[in-house]
């Protein structure tokens, strides 16, 4: 397969099962940004220690997730391609992951600030970009069909970065820094 295709010099890119649309569309903002966030836990991968391979297994199997919400994204709901769609299953699958390492974790009394050792504060920026990709999700459904289950998927997944981030620091020992507002005077 080669790299270029020539295809999309045109400002269009091809969706799966065929139609091509423009690259500024909300569809392919949503799946782009669910790219990006793709990287983010590559980025977050390349920076764990090597004992912590059990968080390293688990962001390994949610960049897969990832690609099966972009190819969900790129594939229009009509189409005959055959496609992974996003399931109720996978939603819950990220619930039980939420559920599993808050009870590891103290309970959450504050706002906390985005921060901590360098892999639990790229989880944050992953989590901003999660809501990112699901406000373009959002913009999408307002002009055509896109499978719903991906917008609970990627709320549930911004909801779970933020606890991994958390879940993280707390084992590498790196205190939370609680947000503490302005004083009014």
């Amino acid at each position: 397969m080669k790299i270029y295709t020539r295809t999309g010099d045109d400002g269009t890119t091809g969706l799966f099962g065929g139609g091509r649309v423009l690259k500024s569309a909300p569809r392919i903002a949503a799946y782009g940004t669910v790219d990006e966030l793709n990287s983010w836990l590559g980025l977050v991968r390349a920076h764990l220690l090597p004992e912590e391979t059990e968080l390293d297994a688990l962001l390994q199997r949610l960049q897969g997730m990832l690609f099966d919400t972009g190819a969900d994204l790129a594939t229009p709901l009509d189409s005959r391609a055959r496609t992974v769609r996003i399931e109720p299953r996978h939603v819950e699958a990220l619930e039980q992951e939420i559920d599993r390492l808050e009870a590891q974790l103290p309970p959450l009394k504050t706002f906390i600030l985005p921060g901590g050792a360098p892999a639990a504060a790229m989880l944050h920026v992953a989590r901003t970009v999660c809501r990112r990709a699901e406000r373009h999700v959002v913009e999408a459904m307002q002009q055509e069909a896109l499978n719903p289950e991906v917008l609970r998927f990627l709320n549930r997944l911004s909801d779970l970065l933020f606890v991994l981030a958390r879940w993280l620091n707390h084992r590498r020992h790196v205190a939370e820094t609680p947000w503490l507002p302005e004083k009014r005077t």
